[in-house]
């Protein structure tokens, strides 16, 4: 599904180059469930941004499901991103003052082919899958705990069958012990519904919860194992 060769990224800061990432090659399939961890500065969080057709790499390819991803234009970029790619962050980045249904069929409000039913049919789905009790649903999302808004956000990523979840320290925010349900449920969205999940993460013990482990160290990858 994912194939990357020779992916380089570098900044321009202050009149010099700054190389982030530095020939990276890896490949995914489709299914699988994969952490990317580094320290902070490794690079994981740009690798993550061209993945998630974000960003650009500076040389190299970049292909999805057979198509070069590196070389397309910015509304072809917005297109895969809305079909293929569901998004989860450390922040959970929903609106506070609004429904946990509302917050999940977000990324509908825009498209006029899906009726408010269907939206809201689609919504109920996700949640159900992210296991958030019913009673929960038309809380305003600050109402709700901070495991309970990741399982929202999780939601949200799914709500569109994406075939990619791209998840950044998805569990930075939270507890260990409430980490640890966001992660089950992460393990639970790929093992019954096929979802390639790929976790970005600084932590060791969050990316022992993903099946295959690939390491990042100052913009190389240093190792790549099944866990």
């Amino acid at each position: 599904m994912i194939k990357c060769i020779d992916i380089t990224k570098i900044y321009n800061t202050g009149g010099s180059e700054v190389p982030v990432l530095k020939n990276v090659n890896f490949e995914i399939n489709k299914g699988e469930f994969v952490a990317i961890v580094g320290p902070s500065g490794s690079g994981k969080s740009t690798l993550m941004h061209i993945l998630g057709a974000l960003d650009r790499p500076t040389s190299g390819k970049y292909f999805l499901d057979n198509k070069d991803v590196s070389s397309l234009t910015d509304e072809e970029l917005a297109q895969i991103r809305s079909q293929k790619i569901g998004f989860v962050f450390q922040s959970f980045n929903l609106l506070p003052r609004s429904s946990v249904l509302r917050n999940v069929s977000l990324p509908f409000i825009y498209d006029k082919k899906v009726s408010r039913n269907e939206r809201q049919a689609k919504a109920e789905k996700a949640l159900l899958a992210v296991g958030l009790e019913k009673d929960r649903w038309q809380h305003l999302s600050n109402q709700l705990s901070g495991g309970q808004m990741q399982r929202v956000a999780i939601a949200r990523a799914l709500v569109n069958d994406p075939d990619i979840i791209l998840a950044d320290e998805p569990t930075g925010n939270l507890d260990s012990k409430t980490g640890e349900i966001v992660l089950e449920t992460f393990r639970k969205i790929n093992q019954e519904k096929g979802h390639t999940i790929i976790l970005i993460t600084h932590d060791k013990r969050v990316a022992s919860f993903a099946r295959r482990t690939i390491e990042i160290k100052d913009g190389l990858i240093v190792a790549d194992f099944k866990n």
